[in-house]
């Protein structure tokens, strides 16, 4: 993703900034135990976009913000992010991300655990650090909201029935949750009015829904090569995803028992047929509409914010989500 000209512009914006985060990172990845810094370094420098990092640093100086603080806030969210995936591809005993072997292929199980309430402990001693209480009191609610989806995610793997409204409620909590708390601490350590906090509070989470949106998507419609984990792999874990949803819901009768009996028994025995349903029904359309819509609400959310050219990123990184194929 870093080759395109478009993303590379982005991160040109806040370049200096980012080479300071990466620094950081490694401090932090600090440990008096050698496993947990040879999983953490493992994990972090898998390749990943950082987005979210990079997001508070854009917020941050597009709020005008001179200081260095910003610097820890972002290796604070790579952390929780990282952390989350390590939980995650545990529970969903996956063995492929970013087009390596997940730390529990590699590893195992348990210390992939320890090694993600590791990270998560760590940031929280960052945030300590900086000091800030309204900035610790955004993270650690975001990061119980965070739990509080992977939980209801849980729930619902294998379960057809699942609404529409419900997958949103899931990945609003799972996925937007970071996204909207790195504008929103951002926001506030640049000691931000309250408008334009709230603006890139709402920001977060339209990135963040469209993000999640497309992810959905290329998990019927993408490139493994590109993205670094199997297509299908939702509808191996018997995932109901807005594609499935939708297909579910437009498809003839034939096509709906096909696909509920694939989410009830989980597994890729039918994964050609899915594939053609959700093609052929508009799905795919429909979640590109659905998250061309919420990348549109984030741009515009940023019309309370000065021109400069951390905004134009920002504005840039909301088209970015929705065009992207990895």
């Amino acid at each position: 993703m870093t080759q395109d000209p478009a993303v590379s512009t982005i991160y040109d914006t806040v370049r200096d900034d980012f080479t300071a985060v990466n620094a950081c990172i490694l401090q932090q990845l600090q440990s008096d135990v050698p496993l947990v810094e040879k999983i953490g370094h493992y994990i972090i420098e898998a390749g990943g976009k950082r987005l979210r990092p990079l997001l508070v640093l854009l917020a941050a100086r597009a709020c005008g913000y001179t200081g260095e603080r910003h610097v820890e806030l972002a290796t604070i969210i790579e952390f929780l992010h990282t952390a989350t995936l390590l939980h995650d591809d545990v529970v969903d005993s996956s063995d492929l991300r970013r087009g390596r072997s997940t730390a529990n292929a590699k590893w195992g199980n348990s210390p992939s655990i320890l090694v993600g309430d590791f990270l998560y402990s760590r940031a929280f001693q960052c945030m300590v650090n900086i000091g800030d209480m309204q900035v610790m009191n955004v993270l650690a609610d975001a990061t119980n909201v965070i739990a509080e989806g992977e939980v209801m995610q849980l729930m619902n793997v294998r379960d057809a029935s699942i609404s529409e409204e419900k997958y949103m409620d899931v990945i609003r909590c799972k996925t937007a949750m970071l996204f909207e708390a790195s504008s929103h601490t951002a926001a506030i350590l640049a000691g931000a009015d309250e408008t334009t906090e709230q603006a890139l509070q709402a920001y977060g989470n339209h990135l963040g829904l469209a993000f999640q949106l497309i992810d959905d998507l290329l998990d019927y419609n993408g490139d493994s090569a590109e993205m670094g984990k199997n297509v299908g792999d939702d509808l191996a874990e018997g995932k109901p995803t807005l594609p499935l949803i939708y297909a579910m819901r437009e498809g003839s009768e034939e096509d709906v028992t096909l696909i509920r009996k694939a989410i009830q028994k989980g597994g890729l025995d039918q994964l050609d047929d899915i594939l053609a349903i959700v093609r052929t029904s508009g799905a795919l359309e429909y979640t590109e509409q659905k998250a061309r819509a919420e990348a549109d609400k984030a741009i515009s959310a940023l019309a309370y914010l000065p021109t400069s050219s951390h905004r134009s990123a920002m504005e840039a990184l909301a088209r970015l989500a929705v065009s992207r194929t990895s």
